[in-house]
């Protein structure tokens, strides 16, 4: 009875692991979900580094403050994987920055890099296949190529939000690739 006990649960624990929705489902997404990761890890300790006295910092009066950047990157991260990942029509819905703790900041952040983790393990092949226009340059770019845009336009946010933090004498966390 034990044994059986034990065969079972192996058997729930196997097939458990094998349909793990995280799973991405193609080569393309299995090399890129760790790339993601970092770089998402990496942003969240940037907006981490900064004291919360500090969310409300702007370097001049034309620039986003600390808190907007951060907030730009958790909306823009979404809107850009469901327009162009995803090919859903979306409208840009930034939420107003300044409404927000840094703590709400950074859930909101996760929620968005979440979101597109998703995306990364649950979309096929087919779909990466097709092609989307990019809406600034024109471009016609694969779905899949689409992801690495999302990455870019967070770490270009991502790099201010860095001077933002040298700006105010605290260094940025250690680069990690």
């Amino acid at each position: 009875m034990i044994k059986n006990s034990c065969l079972l649960l192996l058997f729930i624990t196997l097939c458990t692991f094998s349909q793990n929705p995280k799973s991405p489902k193609t080569d393309f997404t299995k090399m890129y979900l760790p790339v993601w990761l970092e770089a998402t890890e990496h942003c969240l300790a940037v907006a981490q580094a900064m004291p919360d006295s500090l969310y409300a910092y702007r370097p001049t009066e034309v620039n986003k403050t600390f808190a907007e950047q951060m907030v730009h990157i958790a909306a823009a991260s979404e809107l850009l994987t469901k327009r162009y990942v995803e090919g859903l029509e979306v409208k840009p819905d930034t939420p107003d920055a300044s409404q927000f703790s840094k703590a709400g900041i950074i859930e909101m952040l996760r929620k968005s890099f979440a979101y597109t983790e998703d995306v990364i393990s649950t979309i096929g092949q087919e779909k990466l296949d097709e092609t989307c226009t990019m809406y600034h340059s024109g471009n016609t770019v694969s779905r899949a190529f689409a992801l690495f845009y999302v990455q870019d336009h967070m770490a270009n946010h991502r790099a201010k939000a860095n001077l933002y933090l040298r700006m105010n004498a605290i260094d940025p966390p250690e680069y990690t690739w």
